[in-house]
């Protein structure tokens, strides 16, 4: 009998061809950073049982979209030479939330360009879609772009399904201790899978937690803000659009996934 032989699909008798290579991963990236207001209820709506939304005074409104441009590979490190495997930019948005008395952090929506990275966001319990998403880079020479200095000008979009979702502009002011708050716990996440009768119930419904291990941390800056959400047919970021601006931070940042943890099945 044949042993197929894989991280994921398909798996092959070499292994391959499988969409992921078995962790660790290792991740590089720059991270643009707009945390903001919203109503809280909106938050609430979006935290399944037995998630609660943060207390009162633990800004249960607040929400982080992040806009990130990565470069991730396995222990291996083929992909540096094969950039198509290696380069990826992702935009997603955090809240925060109760569960066992702690409080976490947790994705209620993201997007992405590749689909090595949905499939691994999939196995870690992100809510991974694909879409287009674009950064402004720093530069060191020329004019072409800002420096990651006072004044320093950025801008990002997320674009899915043929529709603007998010508009961001971003200008340092100055440097900061850390990158934001709202993204700044351990992870909470939902691994759904329905079953294949669809008969309303999940074959996996489990709820996993990681963090990052090497983490490296680049110099973090700060700055003045502005965001503009936009609305779909099929998605539901109006829901929580921008009462109040908290700000905006740019950090290059460097971590290593080895694996999560199943807290609850």
């Amino acid at each position: 009998m044949v042993r197929l032989n894989g991280f994921l699909f398909p798996r092959t008798a070499t292994g391959r061809a499988s969409l992921l290579t078995a962790p660790p991963w290792h991740y590089s990236g720059d991270l643009l950073t707009i945390e903001y207001r919203t109503d809280p209820s909106a938050i609430a709506e979006l935290l399944p049982e037995p998630l609660s939304p943060p207390h009162e005074d633990e800004e249960p409104g607040a929400v982080a979209l992040v806009f990130a441009d990565w470069q991730s590979c396995a222990d291996g490190f083929e992909e540096v030479l094969d950039p198509v495997r290696l380069q990826y930019k992702e935009a997603f948005f955090v809240v925060r939330c109760r569960y066992r008395q702690q409080l976490w952090s947790r994705c209620v929506y993201i997007w992405v360009d590749k689909d090595f990275a949905l499939a691994r966001g999939h196995l870690q319990g992100y809510p991974k879609k694909l879409g287009s998403i674009h950064m402004t880079r720093p530069v060191t020479v020329g004019k072409a772009g800002p420096r990651l200095a006072q004044g320093g000008r950025f801008g990002a979009t997320l674009a899915a399904s043929d529709r603007r979702l998010a508009e961001a502009r971003f200008t340092i002011t100055g440097t900061s201790e850390t990158s934001g708050f709202v993204n700044g716990l351990p992870m909470l996440h939902h691994r759904w899978l329905p079953r294949i009768e669809a008969d309303g119930t999940d074959s996996i419904a489990e709820i996993v937690t990681m963090r990052g291990s090497d983490v490296e941390l680049g110099p973090a800056f700060c700055g003045e803000a502005e965001l503009d959400l936009f609305a779909s047919p099929v998605e539901e970021l109006d829901r929580i659009a921008p009462r109040e601006i908290i700000g905006g931070y740019w950090r290059s940042v460097g971590t290593t996934f080895t694996g999560g943890t199943t807290l609850e099945a």
